[in-house]
């Protein structure tokens, strides 16, 4: 119950931080309540907002992070991972030693076990000598400022389950995705934009949708927000024609009140994320528009990334993702697809691929580029990579392709404290299975972690009674990555 004549705002404004903290579990940032009240309390305590910026569990390498997923596995096997032995086997029955106890979506004898050498060319590149494949040539070009890890593992072999697993740590719905972990975490260093941004970009969004950047059982305010890279960054984000600006300012006003009383009554932190949404909602009327305006870009850098036109690509989302950045957006995740390619109409391993290889080359080397070019690539942590890779086994649809394949797959990290110029982990001489080095989901996920400051033991979530983390009961710290 409210003190006679005290408004809500006044009452949560000046409850003391520990009563505060204690009914609210997350509380409300001074920066945030000074928004929600309109400026009209100036003597609010300073209290830690959900996505105020907080420090980690010890210094870290990496401030941000630009994740570019590739939605539906691509092919090591055509890109990074060189297995000569495999092409002088092309045609070979598979070796019953290693597929003996193995499971795959769809390997059986009517869609083909034998040995699939790639017709790709391989060329060796930079002072590290990585192997890239003639499908990569801009990616080929920055070899020297990434690491390749060919050593992935994962767990799960369907799309959908497995992007939730290597988004969220777990084939489970209702679990928190990564950039929700990290939002949790740290919080973000801007306040006009969300902490987590979805960008998308192919045929169709990923298997499984907005699963894959929720968050789970923790405060709705820490999950991924799409962006859209044209028109309305968000939808319903527009001002209804006939509303005025202070008509706007009223309703949000009266809303947030109503918010504010009932969160005083209930002490649901839950209601305060809403609060605090309405007002990030309509600071992002002003941000989002300026965001997605590349008219100020110099005609060298949209050249640099490939974009001339003012249609939505991976390469305009590339550029989109530097800017996050560099407005302090902690957590940005680009989806592309699509990357399955076993041999059907539309996902064949010739011009499709070469297509989709096509959509994300030069934007991808362009961002680590420009990232490193203004300074930016030491804070910011970019990961590459898919659900799985590809079998070196034949898939015979409408034409040869390459199952989904969980025991080795290839992926890269550039900044954010990475060593570059490396090659980490190492595959069988027929790319099926790692046998040095295996860095699986789990440790994949407690390396990001780790590169953010934040100790993947540590970073908890207490929920219907059980400690949750991003990495389970599972993880270790790939440590090769940046000694």
């Amino acid at each position: 119950m409210l003190p006679p004549g005290t408004t809500p705002t006044e009452f949560l404004a000046h409850r003391t931080r520990r009563h505060f903290l204690s009914r609210c579990s997350l509380g409300l940032g001074g920066i945030a309540l000074a928004a929600l009240t309109g400026g009209r309390v100036t003597a609010a305590p300073a209290l830690p907002g959900p996505q105020a910026p907080r420090p980690g569990h010890f210094p870290a390498k990496a401030k941000n992070i630009i994740y570019l997923f590739m939605a539906g596995g691509p092919s090591q096997l055509e890109l990074f991972d060189y297995k000569p032995r495999l092409i002088d086997l092309n045609g070979q029955p598979v070796p019953d030693s290693l597929v003996e106890g193995k499971r795959f979506a769809f390997m059986d004898s009517s869609h083909g076990t034998k040995l699939l050498g790639t017709r790709r060319k391989f060329a060796r590149h930079g002072q590290s000598g990585a192997w890239v494949s003639e499908l990569f040539p801009h990616t080929a070009g920055i070899v020297d400022d990434i690491t390749i890890t060919k050593s992935c593992q994962a767990t799960l072999f369907n799309h959908a389950p497995a992007k939730l697993f290597m988004n969220t740590g777990s084939g489970q719905f209702g679990r928190p995705s990564m950039g929700s972990w990290i939002s949790y975490g740290l919080g973000s260093e801007c306040q006009d934009l969300p902490g987590f941004v979805v960008l998308q970009s192919g045929p169709r969004g990923p298997r499984g949708g907005a699963v894959n950047w929720g968050s789970g059982f923790l405060p709705t305010t820490h999950q991924g927000v799409p962006f859209r890279g044209t028109g309305e960054p968000i939808l319903n984000l527009t001002t209804p024609k006939g509303v005025s600006a202070e008509r706007q300012r009223d309703t949000i006003d009266a809303i947030r009140e109503l918010n504010l009383r009932r969160a005083v009554d209930t002490g649901d932190p839950e209601i305060l994320t809403r609060v605090a949404a309405y007002e990030m909602a309509s600071r992002m009327q002003t941000s989002g528009p300026e965001l997605i305006d590349l008219s100020k870009e110099s005609p060298a850098t949209l050249k640099l990334y490939g974009i001339e036109d003012g249609r939505p690509s991976f390469a305009r989302n590339c550029l989109l993702a530097r800017r996050l950045v560099e407005r302090g957006v902690r957590f940005v995740q680009l989806y592309h697809t699509n990357w399955d390619s076993h041999g059907g109409p539309g996902e064949n391993l010739q011009g499709d691929f070469e297509k989709v290889c096509r959509e994300v080359d030069q934007g991808q080397a362009a961002l680590v580029r420009d990232l490193k070019a203004r300074g930016l690539l030491e804070d910011t942590l970019v990961v590459w990579g898919g659900e799985f890779g590809r079998t070196p086994m034949g898939e015979n649809r409408d034409t040869t392709g390459r199952n989904h394949h969980i025991d080795a797959f290839t992926m890269w990290f550039a900044g954010g404290g990475v060593k570059p110029g490396r090659i980490i982990g190492e595959t069988d001489e027929l790319g099926f299975s790692a046998v040095q080095d295996p860095f699986h989901v789990h440790d994949i996920h407690a390396t990001i972690l780790h590169m953010l400051g934040l100790d993947h033991l540590k970073l908890t979530f207490r929920f219907q009674g059980r400690d949750f983390r991003l990495t389970d009961v599972h993880g270790n710290v790939m440590t090769k990555l940046f000694t």
